[in-house]
């Protein structure tokens, strides 16, 4: 009976008169819908080679010791967590920050924590020139490069209706997205010529999640995690790439610097060493804490009970007047955020 469907199929695109492009599509459609049985026989190997890959790396992580690591947004939070963990592993730092003041104190708590030598870069990754120099300056320094940790970033926090001026935003966009893809650009020559570099991308649970209130950062996320996803196809085995999609941990950034309230579900430290772990054993994807997994199923298979639950947790307040919304105290437990306008004086401006 298949072959028999098959030839039918076949029959009909021969006699059609239909342009090329659909053509190609009646096939796909046909043979996309057949292939799905093949899933049965191919994940039970597929899932095997995975263990086994995984129990591989798991036993042999590479050894970072007096490998040069480039973190961005290192001055606080969680970059100032990942140098530390670098540190503790005899890796030599490149810290890039706009906080210059606060970049030399982490520098001397990673020389103390094992580094044995660590430069101070401060660069804006949202400004290309920055990105070009702060790279340059890296490979001129200690001659190589090795691991590249794209972790600053940005976020806001306010209902897209309430924004007075769209064209404000567009840093979102810049530090996060362009500030990663700036970064990766400049460093990939380098990474190749090192033989085995790697490239971190701290992406976040929203840009799957799509967090209410947060509409120009969950973009900014999602265009992390696909072009990241895409570069990793074109880069083959070249340069390997972790991309992290975290949820609510406690940083810089949920610590008041873009935020208006803290959303405190994981510890910045125990994030920075699930996330070096994941660098050195190669990891694809990496996510903190680990059962932000299960949002993403749901959101997959049942989207509309998700979207219930974000508006339960994240519902505004009425007129900005302190109205408390319906779902206030389980924000207050889970940790969840009520975005706040832009504008708000809660929100630290440095």
């Amino acid at each position: 009976m298949e072959m028999l469907s098959m030839l039918k199929v076949g029959y009909t695109i021969l006699r059609s008169e239909t342009p090329a492009t659909d053509l190609v599509n009646t096939f796909m459609d046909w043979a996309a819908r057949r292939s799905l049985m093949l899933l049965a026989i191919f994940l039970p190997p597929y899932y095997i080679y995975k263990l086994t890959t995984s129990a591989f790396a798991a036993a042999v992580p590479e050894d970072v010791a007096g490998k040069v690591v480039l973190i961005t947004g290192a001055a606080s939070g969680i970059g100032q967590q990942i140098a530390y963990q670098y540190a503790k592993k005899v890796a030599r730092l490149a810290l890039v920050a706009r906080m210059v003041g606060s970049l030399h104190d982490v520098a001397a708590r990673a020389r103390d924590g094992g580094s044995p030598d660590v430069l101070v870069v401060a660069g804006d990754v949202a400004k290309p020139e920055d990105c070009r120099r702060f790279v340059q300056a890296t490979v001129e320094h200690f001659g190589r490069l090795d691991h590249l940790v794209n972790n600053a970033g940005v976020a806001n926090v306010c209902w897209f209706e309430d924004v007075p001026d769209v064209a404000a935003l567009k840093r979102v966009l810049a530090v996060n997205f362009w500030g990663a893809v700036h970064a990766t650009h400049c460093a990939l020559p380098h990474l190749k010529k090192s033989g085995g570099g790697k490239v971190f991308v701290n992406s976040s649970a929203a840009a799957a999640l799509a967090m209410p209130g947060m509409s120009l950062y969950n973009a900014s996320e999602a265009a992390v995690l696909n072009f990241f996803e895409t570069l990793r196809v074109e880069l083959r085995d070249e340069v390997g790439i972790t991309i992290a999609t975290s949820g609510w941990i406690v940083s810089e950034m949920t610590g008041g610097k873009q935020l208006s309230k803290e959303g405190t579900v994981e510890v910045a430290v125990r994030c920075a060493e699930a996330t070096v772990d994941a660098i050195c054993r190669g990891r694809r994807h990496l996510t903190v804490p680990l059962w932000y997994r299960a949002l993403f199923l749901w959101r997959a298979l049942a989207p509309e009970v998700v979207e219930f639950s974000q508006r339960l947790l994240c519902r505004r307040t009425a007129g900005g007047r302190g109205h408390q919304a319906k779902g206030k105290r389980l924000q207050e437990v889970t940790g969840a955020v009520q975005p706040a306008p832009l504008h708000s004086s809660d929100i630290k401006r440095e």
